[in-house]
């Protein structure tokens, strides 16, 4: 088996450390994480703003794939595929490694309104709505728009009340109340 190139390993690199420490980890410890030189760094990227975009482009696709693997895995009835996302993100968030949203933490963290990352995780949100109102259309509900609204903001809550609130248990309660969403009658 091949070594992956710098490219890989600096992917590699920024993927593990922004998740674990941030994305304010230092050039340097990226750098020696991957093994490679500054050089690599800014041929394959254009600099540290460059390699974090690649980064959440890369882990959003990873992320919409799993949703949609979720989905699927519970099968064709709405109800059961929309629920199936919050039982698979009580798995997420119980995991030892767990350390919140990437794409929250990356919003939080880069100050500069232009930072390319920022387009990235405002069209994962955008897809992650589409997917949740898609399916409350499916399953005809009232005001899909604005329930997957509150899905979303459902979602991103967990996420965010898991990863600073050791102990909590956001999952159970956020997929209590989605139940209440996705059942709403007019």
């Amino acid at each position: 088996m091949s070594t992956p190139g710098p490219r890989e390993r600096l992917l590699e690199a920024a993927r593990d450390l922004t998740y674990t420490h941030g994305m304010g980890v230092g050039v340097d410890a990226l750098l020696k994480t991957a093994s490679v030189a500054r050089r690599s760094l800014y041929e394959h990227f254009g600099g540290k703003d460059g390699l974090l975009a690649e980064v959440l482009r890369r882990t959003t696709a990873e992320d919409e794939k799993s949703y949609h693997r979720t989905m699927a895995a519970a099968g064709d009835d709405p109800r059961a595929r929309l629920l199936a996302i919050f039982d698979h993100l009580t798995d997420v968030v119980s995991r030892s490694d767990f350390r919140g949203c990437r794409y929250l933490a990356a919003d939080l963290a880069l100050a500069d309104p232009d930072h390319p990352a920022h387009a990235i995780t405002r069209q994962y949100r955008a897809d992650i709505h589409d997917l949740l109102e898609a399916e409350l259309v499916h399953l005809g509900h009232p005001t899909p728009a604005q329930a997957a609204d509150q899905l979303h903001l459902l979602i991103e809550g967990l996420l965010a009340t898991a990863a600073t609130r050791p102990g909590a248990t956001p999952a159970q309660s956020a997929r209590a109340l989605a139940e209440h969403i996705i059942d709403a009658r007019p």
